[in-house]
């Protein structure tokens, strides 16, 4: 066997392992959320309960995006890309996340510019860059949380605001440079935004791929993503 077997093969048993450690994951969500509801409500609502559940939702997060990695690499991504309502894409998003939400005491909001009620994408792929951008968001917003959906230069934008610290200014500078090895500080390893510039260049209309940029300020004064699909 040759070393480049060799390697696909693993590859293939990390794969297999993530998405059995996915399930798994999912098993124990489902008996935590049942044994809270158990609980009296003044149990429910404590600061532990705001990192299991935080934790939770990034573990799962992180398996599905490594997943869709596995899949970019090997050519097995496909894209599926149909017209969403807007309105029902992002609150379908927040509701998701609105456990996490509350447990962190996070205000969430969203809007949709009326120019642009529809969009065109795959929602699966997108979703999955959206959960995981709010994910972080959540991690580092003090209160808030926005999300839109708004238009630039005939392209689809959809923007994450938050009232955090913001990004740091050479993630800023070097967001081009999408994998940027593990911060010893923060543990990132820019996968994120990685994954995130890939599922929007594979976006493309007219010779014209999507693309993410990364930005502090915005109406909440954090850190503000924004992705863009043509």
């Amino acid at each position: 066997m040759s070393d480049e077997q060799a390697g696909l093969d693993f590859s293939m048993v990390i794969a297999s392992t993530v998405h059995d450690m996915k399930n798994s994951l999912a098993s124990v969500m489902t008996a935590h959320g049942k044994w809270s509801e158990s609980l009296p409500e003044a149990q429910r609502n404590t600061p532990e309960r705001g990192v299991i559940d935080y934790e939770f939702a990034n573990l799962n997060g992180m398996m599905v995006q490594l997943l869709g990695l596995y899949k970019l690499g090997v050519n097995q991504l496909p894209l599926r890309p149909e017209y969403h309502e807007m309105d029902d894409f992002i609150e379908a998003q927040l509701a998701w996340h609105q456990e996490v939400l509350g447990s962190r005491g996070i205000t969430a909001t969203c809007d949709v510019d009326v120019l642009c009620p529809l969009g065109f994408f795959d929602r699966e792929l997108v979703g999955t860059v959206v959960a995981n951008v709010i994910i972080n968001a959540i991690r580092f917003a003090r209160s808030s949380i926005h999300v839109s959906a708004g238009e630039e230069n005939g392209q689809l934008v959809l923007s994450v605001n938050d009232d955090g610290p913001g990004y740091p200014p050479a993630l800023i500078e070097a967001q081009s440079n999408y994998v940027q090895g593990i911060n010893p500080v923060s543990g990132s390893t820019g996968l994120g935004l990685y994954f995130a510039a890939r599922i929007a260049e594979r976006h493309e209309r007219n010779g014209v791929p999507g693309h993410v940029q990364l930005n502090n300020g915005g109406d909440l004064g954090g850190g503000l993503f924004k992705l863009y699909l043509p």
